[in-house]
């Protein structure tokens, strides 16, 4: 029997279109955004296409804010609108209206990164804490998220992660320090319990990695348990090994008697990773090319399912035929489509052809909706830059499928037509 945390119905209990899932209906996939909308997001996609610009563009803004040039405004009203909800929770709350509608869930997800002081960690700490209890009031906001660098020093984090340590070993000089990010941690996650409201811990650099697994399944241990999975930890397939690490974590939490939540994902930090190996003549975690990538990613999701009685599964992924194979892995076994224990996810701004064509179908979708202020969210909004020039044909779909829409709805692309 399917658990369910947000225990007044799912998203998508409401009407669906029946029949094969399909990706390419363009008029589901971009039905939620205006004439001007969808030409800007043509018009930002050919953009982001050219390479060159996408490598020195970081640079130039960076170079502008410095020089106190007038750039934040004309970053607000084009990157920073089409990939984020706003500058504050309080800001996003349109968007959760306007993906509501479609039956699309948000996952707020305060986008501030780079905190160097207890007075910044603390601060994002509470931060997320209100996205807890704005999603705790909000059936729309399925879903929590934050990151644990976000909430401690990464020099803490990466001590307590060298030999695998997963925070076990953490230097004497450092325990005090350690011990106030598992607090917050904790904190973020007791309240989630408290609110019923699941949060996913996101997955970072491998070498910090370890104490954010440690965390994570001891908080999984803490609260997932009496039917619920309230705590997600974050699997990324483009490492070698994962299903392996699942397979262990399951036996752990069958023995310990609660549920294993995961977040898969491919994973973002490749060249970093790939680099961070080399500088240190380590054997690279990273899977020697995308197929590997790919077949681990599909292998773990059908590993989930196969253990639905004890795995949730939240499936973050921006690939067709991933989301496929889930969907069919799902009919195979005679799980419902609006199961609880089954999620898929895009980020906003990105795939909006899988997201509101899964929603229209039946099956539970939330959109990652980054908010913050627009000068601190800039790392967020380069990487989402660079990802969708650098994974083999995304800007290039996107635009195939705005432009298919744009023709459907008889505009050119010197439309100017006002937001109906």
């Amino acid at each position: 029997m399917a658990q369910n945390p947000v225990s007044e119905g799912n998203l998508s209990q409401a009407p669906r279109s029946e029949g094969r899932l399909s990706f390419d209906n363009t008029e589901i996939a971009f039905r939620s955004l205006s004439d001007v909308e969808l030409i800007r997001a043509y018009t930002l996609f050919q953009m982001i296409g050219i390479r060159s610009l996408v490598k020195v563009g970081p640079k130039i803004v960076t170079a502008a804010i410095n020089w106190r040039l007038p750039v934040q405004g004309l970053i607000k009203h084009t990157i920073f609108k089409h990939f984020c909800g706003g500058e504050s929770i309080e800001d996003s709350r349109q968007m959760v209206d306007r993906l509501g509608r479609f039956h699309v869930g948000t996952i707020l997800d305060y986008s501030v990164e780079g905190g160097r002081s207890e007075r910044e960690f603390e601060s994002a700490a509470k931060e997320v804490m209100r996205t807890i209890e704005a999603a705790a009031a909000d059936r729309r906001i399925p879903f929590s998220v934050f990151k644990v660098s976000a909430v401690g020093a990464y020099r803490v984090l990466e001590a307590a992660s060298l030999g695998d340590s997963g925070g076990k070993t953490v230097p004497e000089r450092l325990k005090a320090d350690y011990a106030r990010v598992h607090q917050r941690v904790q904190k973020i996650c007791q309240l989630a319990a408290e609110k019923n409201v699941r949060i996913m811990i996101d997955a970072e650099e491998t070498w910090i990695q370890g104490a954010i697994d440690c965390m994570a399944e001891e908080m999984m241990a803490r609260y997932n348990r009496d039917g619920r999975t309230i705590v997600f930890n974050t699997i990324q397939l483009y490492r070698t090994g994962r299903v392996p690490v699942m397979q262990d974590l399951l036996e752990r939490a069958k023995a310990g008697n609660f549920r294993v939540g995961l977040k898969l994902v491919r994973g973002a930090y490749m060249e970093k990773e790939r680099a961070h190996a080399a500088r240190k003549g380590s054997p690279s975690p990273i899977q020697p090319d995308r197929p590997a990538t790919d077949a681990q990613y599909d292998e773990a999701a059908s590993w989930c399912l196969d253990h639905i009685d004890h795995v949730a599964i939240f499936a973050g992924t921006h690939n067709e035929k991933s989301c496929q194979s889930i969907a069919d892995g799902m009919a195979r076994r005679g799980i419902e489509k609006n199961d609880d224990r089954v999620w898929f996810s895009q980020l906003l701004g990105m795939s909006d052809h899988l997201s509101f064509n899964l929603a229209a179908a039946g099956y539970n979708v939330a959109k990652y909706v980054p908010y913050g202020p627009v000068k601190a969210t800039l790392p967020y909004l380069f990487r989402r830059a660079e990802e969708n020039t650098s994974v083999a044909g995304q800007a290039g779909r996107e635009l195939t499928l705005l432009t298919r829409e744009i023709r459907r709805r008889g505009l050119s692309l010197a439309s100017r037509s006002k937001s109906s």
